[in-house]
């Protein structure tokens, strides 16, 4: 795990954004964080059979490559149990952690994918060979994160609801929603779905081969 140090950054569709920007990732509002920890890479195949006991993915196997193929739903059945195994609190990252250590956190460079501009240089998209890639193989972020572009969807916590222009500190989403908020793109989408402004969402139950996770615990 990664510690960000908390701080303040606008939120959604920022300028270097540009055109590729879409109308649920408008206003671009400010958002306060509180200090908090990410995973440095994806959660890998390896990791969720030591939990679990198997592993979900059919196509793509590889211990150190991220497991997709897991549901939202699943995704917090992982949770519940590695938390009981380990005495910690781990989570999925709300949206805004999310897109704030996507970004860089306080070491930000303002760069439209994360960590770079130039989004083979961070990211298995969708010329990378239709298929998932052993995660920390790219070149990392300002904060050292790996992959949050490209390679897979990694879910959130939050359900998908509309942003206001007002400021928010440690926002959590919608109260309620039919579909859960996913962030980062993979390895089958192209470049404008890799952007760290854009959302994607899904039923909680929904399962696919371009969908994993990161997980995040709270700062003591």
């Amino acid at each position: 795990m990664v510690k960000v140090e908390g701080g303040t950054f606008m939120m959604g569709a920022t300028k270097e954004q540009g055109k590729d920007a879409e109308s649920d990732e408008k206003p671009a509002h400010q958002v306060t964080l509180g200090d908090y920890h990410i995973g440095k890479y994806e959660v890998t195949q390896a990791e969720w059979e030591a939990v679990m006991g198997k592993n979900p993915v059919k196509y793509d196997k590889g211990d150190n490559r991220p497991v997709q193929n897991v549901s939202w739903e699943d995704c917090r059945k992982f949770i519940k149990k590695l938390n009981s195994l380990t005495g910690l609190q781990f989570s999925l990252p709300t949206e805004a952690q999310w897109e704030y250590a996507a970004r860089g956190g306080n070491k930000s460079r303002g760069y439209k994918y994360s960590g770079s501009n130039e989004l083979g240089a961070v990211a298995w998209c969708n010329k990378s060979g239709g298929e998932t890639h052993p995660v920390g193989q790219k070149q990392a972020n300002e904060l050292g994160l790996y992959d949050m572009s490209g390679n897979v969807w990694e879910w959130c916590s939050d359900w998908k609801g509309s942003y206001s222009s007002g400021s928010q500190t440690n926002p959590k989403g919608a109260a309620s929603g039919s579909v859960r908020v996913s962030r980062g793109g993979s390895y089958f989408n192209e470049a404008r779905r890799c952007r760290v402004s854009y959302r994607s969402y899904d039923a909680p139950g929904h399962r696919n081969r371009n969908l994993g996770l990161r997980l995040v615990v709270a700062s003591e």
